[in-house]
Formats: structure tokens, C-alpha cells, sequence
């Protein structure tokens, strides 16, 4: 017996996503080291995520997040640089017993105040060692470092990954999130989070100029 020819015509879901692309969220990327943002602009380049970046220390970061925001209008705010505990033996429910943790507080805070929304923009702060609960709790949706120690130099930016190139209608799980990292639970830790990417219909015949 012959098989139906319908068999082999393309379905009507393939043929919807042969005329789609993709649009991952659009990422500003803040940091206190120059050199260490320029890794992570040619990371988001290969991984296809379109970033902006500027270097600014981590004092003076509040003070322009908010006219970085209105300018590029991302997505997705990433606000790291260097932290670290001054004093080991210290209280580490302290904010200032770390070197900029109150900073990158003070910066948070003052992008939720251009953006409430923890669906709208999505935030990563904190760096090594950084006080992750009191971060969280200024909004942020993620944050380092639940176990007060030193993350990966990429962890940010795989964090990003998984919620820039997640579809927009998913909660993205946080075990899948936080087990993308490098340095996992104990580096990176944070709340239920939807994706960031959107299909686009139709594929223009323009798209390739």
C-alpha cells in the first residue's frame, strides 16, 4: 500500500518556523572593570545576544544606570564588577563589611525605579563574594554570592544566556538557570524568571540585506 503524500508535505507548525527568527533579549551590561567587559561584549556577540556595554565604577554606577536605561531600553541589566568581605571574621549580614555590595545595592534600586518590574527588566547583580540576600531584596532577580565565594568570571553572562534565549511565555526553571553556571548554587542564586525571546513572523525576503 502506498503511504499518503501528506506524510511528507511539511506541517503546518514547520512551516511557521521556517518563517520565524528568533529575537533574544537585549542586554546593557554595567561593570567596573574595562577589560573584563570587553570579554563579556565579545561573549554576547558570539552567543548572538545583542549587548551594550560601559564601564563604570562601582561607586558611580547609580548615578547613570538610570540615563543608560532611557537610552538603550533593554531587557536586561547586568551590574557587576569587583566585591569582596573585608573582614572574614566580620558579620557577613553587614553590608558594610563588603567592598561594593552597597554599591551595586544603590544601583539596583535606582533601576527599579526606572522599571519596577521584575518581568519587564531583568537584573543580575553582585560580583565575588558579594552579599547576595540584601542584593536580592533590592530587586534584583539574580545575584552573587549565596555562599560568599569567588564566581566564575563567565557566570554572569551564562545566567544571561538562559534568560536572554528562553521563550517569553516560560518561566524559566531555576535549577536549569543556576546548573548553567560554572559555579552553581553557591555563586549564583536568585527568583523565578521568565525568558526574554520572542519569535518574529513573517521572515522578510529583506532580512538578508
Amino acid at each position: 500500500m502506498q503511504k499518503s503524500s501528506n506524510n511528507n508535505k511539511p506541517s503546518q507548525a514547520q512551516n511557521q518556523v521556517q518563517n520565524s527568527y528568533g529575537m533574544p533579549g537585549k542586554v546593557l551590561h554595567i561593570d567596573g572593570d574595562p577589560e573584563y567587559l570587553k570579554i563579556c561584549l565579545d561573549v554576547y556577540t558570539k552567543l548572538g545576544i545583542p549587548a551594550v556595554g560601559k564601564a563604570i565604577p562601582e561607586g558611580l554606577q547609580y548615578k547613570e544606570v538610570r540615563s543608560l536605561l532611557e537610552q538603550h531600553n533593554p531587557s536586561i541589566l547586568v551590574i557587576t564588577g569587583h566585591d569582596a568581605i573585608v573582614n572574614s571574621k566580620g558579620n557577613l549580614k553587614d553590608i558594610k563589611n563588603y567592598r561594593n555590595t552597597a554599591n551595586f545595592i544603590k544601583t539596583v534600586k535606582e533601576a527599579r525605579k526606572y522599571d519596577p518590574s521584575l518581568d519587564s527588566l531583568v537584573i543580575f547583580a553582585g560580583a565575588c563574594q558579594s552579599n547576595y540576600e540584601e542584593i536580592i531584596k533590592s530587586g534584583a532577580n539574580f545575584a552573587s554570592s549565596p555562599s560568599r565565594v569567588m564566581i566564575h568570571a563567565l557566570d554572569p553572562l551564562l545566567v544571561v544566556e538562559k534568560i536572554a534565549c528562553s521563550r517569553i511565555d516560560k518561566v524559566v526553571p531555576l535549577e536549569e538557570i543556576l546548573n548553567h553556571t560554572v559555579t552553581g548554587i553557591k555563586g549564583v542564586g536568585g527568583i523565578e524568571t521568565r525568558g526574554k525571546f520572542r519569535l518574529t513572523m513573517p521572515l522578510s525576503i529583506y532580512n538578508s540585506y
